[in-house]
């Protein structure tokens, strides 16, 4: 069992940065890979990206491809997001999830843990 917690959402401004962290606990994460989502009212659950057990490879999609960076340190249980030049459109409630599939996978019901979310919200 692996439990997840998300922190580092907030209100910035265009062209601003955050850095959101994925914090873990129980057994094993770093056998975990861990992806990033996100979710706006409405609408379902958008892959961003995910890195692998040992942080050795990545995969971003192109929306943020660029912009955001994904890193990890195991010694800390933490995977981070780093966000650069943001734009309005990455407003949402951002999530963390762990996986053991061994391959990159953009699909929510991959993912047997989640964290519970937090809020990035972007102004104009």
């Amino acid at each position: 069992q692996v439990q997840l917690v998300e922190s580092g959402g907030g209100l910035v401004q265009a062209g601003d940065s955050l850095r959101l962290s994925c914090a873990a606990s129980g057994r094993a994460f770093n056998t975990y890979s861990v992806g990033w989502f996100r979710q706006t009212p409405g609408n379902e659950r958008e892959f961003v990206g995910e890195i692998d057990w040992n942080g050795q490879s990545s995969y971003l999609t192109d929306s943020v491809e660029g912009r955001f960076t994904l890193s990890r340190d195991n010694a800390k249980n933490t995977v981070y997001l780093e966000m650069n030049s943001l734009k309005p459109e990455d407003t949402a409630v951002y999530y963390c999830a762990a996986t053991a599939r061994p391959y990159f996978t953009a699909t929510p019901e991959h993912y047997a843990f989640w964290g519970q979310g937090t809020q990035v919200t972007v102004s104009s």
